[in-house]
């Protein structure tokens, strides 16, 4: 991760790196559970889950309609998400990849 030095339209990115980071130090899934209930709402988790859930099913080729029928997720949704997947920073792909190929005794 590249360090920036600080000015006042660094901030938000800053910010970003900090909560990175935070979520690297964070050693169990039930650590992260507690450090996103605490951080956002219950709509901001919704949503984050929402978006989550639809990744693997777009992955897997799994149609837009099929997806909202077996998930209840607006095809809104899981239109960005499929554009985020296609020219974004990479990172669902990477997490998708990294959970898909754990040991199977970690998978719960």
């Amino acid at each position: 991760m590249k360090r920036r030095t600080a000015d006042a339209t660094d901030a938000p990115d800053l910010a970003l790196d900090a909560l990175s980071e935070a979520l690297c130090r964070l050693r169990s899934v039930e650590e992260v559970r507690a450090f996103l209930v605490d951080l956002c709402t219950p709509a901001e988790l919704q949503a984050i889950s929402d978006r989550w859930r639809v990744v693997p099913l777009l992955l897997d080729g799994v149609t837009y309609r099929e997806i909202h029928e077996r998930t209840a997720v607006s095809t809104t949704t899981i239109t960005r998400v499929a554009r985020t997947l296609a020219s974004g920073e990479g990172g669902y792909a990477v997490a998708a990849r990294r959970l898909r190929h754990r040991p199977q005794a970690q998978r719960a």
